[in-house]
């Protein structure tokens, strides 16, 4: 589509250049051609002019009005102009023909022979089409189209055929199909470990710091050692269960554990955690689920912490990315749940492997009872109502979380002590400012303009409106969609051009850093100019979204699907998770 449109505005721009001879005409450009060989097998092609190509993609031999039909076509390989693929020398087509229906005598046939290209001097022509009538041998071609028999052949230099690609999802499917155990685990590990690098990862870290300071006094690092070895498991048996469960069943749990009373619940769970450590009240056994995570007199509170480890994955982990996808399509096909659970893992394991080392740090650094005890104890409360904010953002107004962001750091530069004229240079520092910025928040949130990054954005005023109002004029413009039939009807309005399908969730991060760095990059959105922009929605996770995630094979947000001109999935080119902007415009160039 993208060549039609430039095709009409440059013919209407350079006709009077082409009679003045600038550009070669047509006939002169493309001279197609098509004949039947020696070995009843059709040869058909373009040959080319000088600095002129012509579009893999325009460019096929088919046959009409026979019962003979194609075994096989040789063609020579395209190579890479500005992201499309085009033959740059005269292309012939040798086709292998087969006779399925045991077709005797000589039969009569059409080779329809359809091309398009360009000049490299800035001239696309209009798309080509030309028919011959060509006749075989039946009796000479075998039925099932192999070698002609009664015909000396002369070798022929075979073209390979271009591997087919598959996307990263499935390559990662079949590595647990083909791979050796030992192999599929150790790989799986690694991704493990790369996955922990990832913004969802990143709140388990003042949630395990936390669990293992509230143990108090006489923890060492043997035990705090254990005590994250335990959280660790406990999070990759979550995560195994939930996985194997959503490979089997096609669901996905981790949306269905996004609703919004399990999100206040367990931000709840937070809040007295954290309430517990400033002091004001200290959690003992026996009953609440609050009490048995937090209590360090809880069987030296190893059920506490494989408890908050099991929740904590399922409620603050990761959202879905490429290995796991892998696993979970693996699952589903195979039915094998041992061993893509045992990928899982060994995944899960690899994520935690960096909280571990977290958690001993937290008990080996530990400082001795006294004033330096109860700083740490209530900084690692602040990062539990941190984390608790984090939580809320998932069903909350943004303008709420900044808010209680603002109110949380204005209360902890208070206790810093903001005010208190001896203090420390570092402590006053940092106090001062947390303090100032935790003002802004406030005050970002009271001008209604509610934003982290630039919380004074508000006070630019009105002589620069008019450029904030450009700049979010080039922001990517999405088509939200929430149900199939809305997904259909959007896909169908936009046949014949470029679309890219983004599956996502309010209460997904990796979809957030998508949007915030990914999608607001310049040259990102330079390159999706030409492109529809769907966004599937399956916040809710209703009936209607697992409808469209169940039809499109995806397990969880974030997603990237992308279609052809004629609506059907490029399945090779799916993409799973956040991905960088530099290797998302590679990613595009190689559509």
């Amino acid at each position: 589509m993208k060549y039609m449109t430039r095709l009409f505005v440059l013919l209407a721009m350079v006709s009077s250049l082409m009679q003045a001879g600038d550009f070669l005409m047509p006939d002169e450009a493309f001279k197609p051609y098509a004949k039947v060989n020696d070995t009843m097998q059709v040869e058909a092609g373009v040959v080319i002019a000088d600095e002129i190509y012509l579009y893999e993609n325009k460019m096929s031999v088919t046959l009409k009005d026979t019962e003979l039909t194609i075994k096989k076509t040789q063609k020579p390989e395209a190579k890479d102009h500005d992201g499309s693929q085009v033959f740059f020398t005269s292309p012939n087509f040798v086709l292998t023909l087969a006779n399925p229906k045991s077709l005797s005598g000589i039969q009569k046939f059409t080779v329809v022979v359809a091309y398009q290209g360009c000049s490299s001097k800035g001239l696309c022509y209009n798309p080509g089409k030309k028919e011959y009538s060509l006749s075989v041998d039946a009796s000479k071609i075998s039925t099932q189209g192999s070698t002609p028999t009664n015909v000396k052949t002369t070798p022929k230099l075979e073209i390979e055929q271009p591997i087919k690609e598959v996307s990263e999802t499935d390559a990662i499917a079949n590595t647990i199909k083909s791979g050796n155990i030992a192999v599929v685990l150790l790989t799986f590990l690694g991704f493990g470990l790369l996955l922990a690098m990832t913004p969802c990862v990143f709140p388990m870290i003042p949630i395990i710091s936390g669990v293992i300071v509230s143990q108090g006094e006489g923890l060492t690092t043997r035990k705090a050692f254990a005590l994250s070895v335990v959280y660790v498991l406990a999070m990759a048996v979550a995560y195994t269960i939930a996985g194997v469960l959503a490979g089997l069943f096609g669901a996905n749990l981790q949306a269905a554990l996004q609703t919004p009373w399990v999100i206040y619940s367990f931000s709840f769970v937070f809040v007295a955690l954290a309430f517990s450590m400033f002091g004001f009240y200290e959690l003992k056994l026996p009953d609440s689920l609050v009490a048995k995570v937090s209590s360090g007199n809880n069987r030296g509170g190893y059920a506490g912490v494989a408890i908050m480890g099991f929740l904590s994955a399922l409620i603050v982990g990761p959202c879905v990315a490429a290995p796991l996808a892998g696993a979970l399509v693996y699952i589903g096909q195979t039915g094998d749940a041992v061993l893509g659970g045992m990928a899982l893992f060994s995944m899960s394991i690899g994520m935690g492997l960096p909280l571990i080392v977290v958690g001993v740090s937290a008990g080996k650094f530990m400082p001795k009872p006294g004033a330096w005890m109860t700083m740490v104890t209530a900084v690692f409360g602040v990062m539990m109502l941190g984390v608790a904010i984090w939580m809320l953002e998932k069903v909350v107004d943004p303008s709420v979380t900044t808010l209680l962001y603002g109110l949380l750091g204005i209360g902890f530069a208070i206790y810093l002590g903001v005010f208190e004229k001896e203090s420390h240079v570092f402590k006053k520092s940092v106090s001062v400012i947390m303090f100032i910025y935790s003002v802004a928040l406030l005050l970002s949130f009271l001008a209604g303009s509610a934003s982290m990054l630039h919380p004074l954005g508000f006070l630019k005023g009105s002589v620069t409106s008019s450029v904030v109002q450009a700049t979010a004029s080039k922001e990517l413009k999405f088509k939200v969609v929430k149900s199939l039939d809305a997904l259909d009807k959007v896909l169908a309005q936009n046949k014949g051009k470029k679309i890219m399908l983004d599956f996502a969730a309010d209460w997904c991060t990796s979809c957030k850093e998508l949007a915030e760095v990914t999608f607001k990059d310049a040259n990102v959105k330079n390159a999706l100019s030409d492109y529809v922009l769907i966004r599937a929605d399956v916040t809710d996770n209703g009936e209607k979204e697992k409808a469209m995630s169940q039809k499109y094979g995806v397990f969880g947000p974030p997603a990237l699907i992308f279609f052809d001109e004629n609506l059907k999935v490029k399945s090779s080119k799916t993409i799973i998770g956040f991905i960088e902007p530099e290797k998302f415009i590679e990613h595009l160039n190689s559509l």
